[in-house]
C-alpha cells in the first residue's frame, strides 16, 4: 500500500524584515530535519514534492540528500496567502489564524480564504497522486494548508481542531490506495508507538 506523507517544515528563523515565504530553517529546525532521517518511515519514500517556499525546500533537501532523490517543486503548494498582513507578532498571528479556521468562507484581514487554500492544496496533492506510480511519496509543506489537507482527507469540516502541534515539524500519513488517513500529526523527530 503506497503511503503519502505530508511533512511540515520545522522551526524557522523569524525575521520581520524578510517576506515570510523567504524564511529559512532555524538551527533548531535544521537539527530536527536531520533527526527525522533516523525515523523508520523515511526509508520507504520514493518521491519528494515540495512547496516552493524556502523553509519547505530546505526541509525537502535534507530528505533528498539522504534518499538520493530529486525535489519536485510545486509552487501552488504554498502556505495560505497571508501577504496582506506580512509578519504578525505571535499572539496576533494566533488570533487571526483562529479566525481563518473559524470562518473558512471569509477573507480575514485580506488573507486567502481557508476554503480556497484547501481547494488549492487538495488539487495539487491529488494531481501528484493521480500520476503517481508505486512507492511512497512525501509532500513537504506548511501547517496551515497541511491541516486543511488532513481535514479534507478525513472528511471533516474546516476547523482548527486538527491543527498541527505548535512549532511545526510534524507529519501525517495517508493510504493512497484505500484513500484513508493512517494517522494524524506526529513529530518528525520522535518515534511514536503505533
Amino acid at each position: 500500500m503506497p503511503i503519502a506523507y505530508y511533512i511540515t517544515h520545522p522551526q524557522v528563523q523569524i525575521d520581520a524584515s524578510v517576506p515570510v515565504p523567504d524564511w529559512g530553517l532555524s538551527d533548531v529546525g535544521r537539527a530536527r530535519a536531520q533527526a527525522m532521517l533516523s525515523q523508520p518511515w523515511v526509508g520507504s519514500i520514493m518521491r519528494l514534492v515540495s512547496s516552493g517556499e524556502r523553509k519547505a525546500v530546505e526541509t525537502a533537501e535534507v530528505l533528498a540528500r539522504h534518499l538520493d532523490l530529486a525535489v519536485e517543486v510545486r509552487e501552488r503548494m504554498h502556505e495560505n496567502d497571508r501577504s496582506a498582513t506580512g509578519f504578525l507578532p505571535p499572539p496576533e498571528f494566533e488570533a487571526v489564524a483562529d479566525q481563518f479556521f473559524a470562518s473558512p468562507h471569509e477573507s480575514i484581514r485580506d488573507w486567502e480564504r481557508a476554503i480556497d487554500a484547501q481547494q488549492r492544496i487538495v488539487s495539487e496533492v491529488e494531481a501528484v497522486l493521480h500520476g503517481a506510480g508505486a512507492g511512497d511519496i512525501a509532500f513537504i509543506g506548511h501547517g496551515g494548508v497541511g491541516t486543511l489537507l488532513l481535514l479534507s482527507f478525513s472528511g471533516r469540516e474546516i476547523s482548527r481542531e486538527a491543527d498541527q502541534p505548535a512549532g511545526g515539524g510534524n507529519y501525517f500519513a495517508y493510504d493512497i490506495g484505500a484513500r484513508h488517513l493512517i494517522h494524524g500529526w506526529r513529530p518528525i523527530d520522535r518515534l511514536e508507538q503505533p
